[in-house]
């Protein structure tokens, strides 16, 4: 799965119909990993199961999730496992925590946990040891790596594939709940470690593993779902952080979050459906972050995942968790 822009843009002028135009999205989805002559394409490697999973999901929302074949997947994802039980972007890379869960969700989401085992004897509890490894048992955050950068994204994303693996058991849950609290800013928002500024991306992290933990108690969410709305822009549009320009990405980063709060009403779902629309490219598919922008499937996912959570006609329904 390539993460190459492009060949399209989004949309300059407004058509008079909107529509989601699905099959364009679906081919090309599939087109992506046959552009290997492309430099971007091998520029992009260090993303490589990220884009699969962005792809997948995306196929998945689109009600098409069989278009790419299961066995061929299965094959890249497993190429990408290490004998620690931590997945690299690519084969040959080295194993990270972003990797290790693309590479649980795709398995989640082809329901291969069993074909993992027969791979790998013992692979579940070995993921998921590698993952309880990367927590620092004293502040309860997690790195990405053997080499220790620490983030909330890391964070969320371990008590995600845990949870998927059934496996919270082998990390301190409490002790994580705890750092997510710590990173809660005066404007009821969160960033990536305590008193790092708030923004959109990392209110998803923390929302969401506070949602895994079961503590939702300890989020202001009143003051949270303000902030929230208050990303929407005068186009529709979303943004990450005050007096930043809109990005069809926070479609998925800031309304997850509304929608664990149950506040998805507390912006205006029309206009941001009419800007999610405008930045598909209608002739060869993917969306771009902005109108008039060149697409790829990293915007693409996360724009139908926001048209998901607005229950656009057609979509499966997306778990903001």
């Amino acid at each position: 799965m390539a993460l190459v822009s492009g060949p399209g843009r989004g949309m300059t002028a407004m058509p008079a119909e909107m529509q989601l135009y699905v099959d364009k999205h679906v081919r090309y989805i599939q087109s992506l990993d046959t552009r290997k002559d492309e430099l971007e394409y091998w520029l992009t490697e260090h993303l490589r199961l990220n884009g699969l999973y962005w792809g997948l999901t995306a196929l998945h929302l689109l009600g098409h999730p069989d278009v790419l074949p299961r066995a061929e997947v299965l094959d890249f994802v497993f190429s990408c496992l290490h004998e620690s039980g931590g997945f690299g972007a690519a084969p040959g890379h080295d194993a990270h925590m972003l990797y290790t869960v693309s590479g649980v969700q795709i398995l989640a989401t082809l329901d291969a946990f069993d074909d993992l085992e027969a791979r790998m004897k013992g692979g579940r509890q070995k993921i998921g040891q590698f993952i309880a490894n990367l927590q620092d048992r004293e502040t309860g955050t997690f790195a990405g790596d053997e080499w220790g950068e620490q983030d909330t994204r890391f964070l969320y994303g371990a008590l995600n594939a845990l949870s998927l693996m059934g496996l919270l058991d082998l990390v301190d849950v409490d002790k994580a709940v705890q750092h997510v609290h710590s990173c809660a800013n005066f404007d009821g928002a969160y960033g990536t470690s305590p008193g790092a500024e708030s923004h959109s991306g990392q209110v998803f992290t923390c929302v969401g593993a506070l949602t895994i933990a079961g503590r939702l108690d300890l989020v202001d969410q009143e003051k949270l779902g303000a902030w929230l709305s208050e990303r929407q822009l005068k186009n529709g549009g979303l943004n990450g952080r005050p007096e930043k320009k809109e990005d069809v990405c926070y479609s998925w980063w800031v309304m997850s979050s509304l929608a664990m709060l149950n506040k998805l009403h507390w912006i205006d779902g029309e206009k941001l459906t009419s800007f999610i629309l405008q930045c598909q490219d209608p002739e060869l598919g993917g969306l771009a972050d902005r109108p008039g922008d060149m697409v790829d499937v990293f915007h693409t996912v996360f724009g139908i995942a926001g048209l998901s959570l607005l229950k656009y006609p057609g979509l499966a329904e997306v778990d903001p968790v």
